[in-house]
């Protein structure tokens, strides 16, 4: 089985944490970041799921190398390609959620938790823009081979 890239899996394990530490704040912070935990965690499984492990096989595939389970991740990408609509909508209300947090943040002046919404908010981006697409050309690559 491909698996995900270790610097995707360690980001999202990092962003889990920070999550997390900000869960545990009292008043409208902790609140806030709990808003962001209940749509970010079904979105986080569903991404570990079948959007990231697509992204496995670029290194193989760039270097022209045969993908040992080619079925599974071409079942995966085209489930990416199926469910982006879906995808992008969790990430649109985890924003939302995430403006939530830095408003609390920046209102209790706890700026590391303000930092971390909008950290949290590049990396959707970066999977909307970048991660997503390779997911999907991953699939369509190894469909053509």
């Amino acid at each position: 089985m491909t698996a995900i890239p270790h610097p995707l899996r360690m980001e999202h394990h990092e962003l889990h944490e920070e999550l997390a530490r900000a869960t545990r704040e009292p008043g409208p912070v902790g609140e806030a970041a709990r808003g962001v935990a209940k749509v970010l965690h079904p979105h986080f499984v569903r991404e570990e799921e079948f959007a990231m492990p697509p992204l496995g096989a670029l290194a193989a595939l760039a270097r022209g190398e045969k993908v040992a389970d080619a079925a599974t991740v071409i079942a995966q990408a085209r489930r990416v390609a199926d469910e982006l609509p879906q995808m992008l909508a969790e990430h649109r209300q985890i924003v939302v959620a995430l403006e939530r947090l830095q408003e609390a943040a920046i209102a209790a002046g706890k700026p590391e938790h303000a930092h971390f919404a909008e950290k949290l908010k590049l990396h959707a981006q970066t999977e909307e823009e970048v991660l997503y697409p390779a997911a999907i050309l991953v699939g369509r690559a190894l469909e053509g081979l």
